[in-house]
């Protein structure tokens, strides 16, 4: 079986707990509101939206994919941590047989926060990626940071 990690940061103004509510604890809500070119809905399928729920993501038209479901396997909201797993949906393709995520929003001494993200890759299969194919995947994750990011900034009364 194969796996590949990926790792990312990115330095955030906006304080975690703030960063933590918008992106992780309202996600639902929130991102298809403000990236409605990227995202049509985020439901919850089963479960409260807790840990042990399943969400699924309906990518908007014209996006490549149509949807994902993804599993909450832990959510710490003392410690701005959620680790989440894609078990599902024309994002995996045809080789992978799932994608686990762990986020963590680190305070840093300016009042904001280091975003943290790895990300695991699994396969059946041997996997490679393309160059292209990472950074990609990367500015996607970061664009979706920074639109919430500069929400925050411009509401700033907002998930206080």
């Amino acid at each position: 079986m194969g796996v590949i990690s990926f790792l990312q940061e990115f330095e955030s103004p906006v304080d975690p707990d703030r960063l933590f509510k918008a992106l992780i604890l309202d996600s639902c809500n929130l991102c298809p509101k403000l990236l409605p070119q990227h995202i049509k809905s985020i439901d919850i399928i089963e479960g409260d939206g807790g840990v042990g729920s399943i969400k699924q993501i309906n990518f908007a038209r014209g996006i490549h994919f149509k949807y994902a479901k993804y599993r909450i396997d832990e959510l710490d909201m003392e410690n701005f941590q959620c680790r989440y797993t894609i078990t599902e949906g024309d994002v995996l393709g045809e080789k992978l047989k799932s994608i686990e995520y762990e986020m963590k929003f680190v305070a840093d001494h300016g009042g904001g926060c280091i975003c943290k993200m790895s990300s695991e890759y699994y396969s059946d299969q041997e996997l490679e990626f393309k160059d292209e194919d990472i950074e990609f995947g990367k500015e996607r994750a970061t664009e979706i940071y920074k639109v919430v990011e500069t929400y925050l900034l411009t509401n700033p009364l907002s998930y206080l």
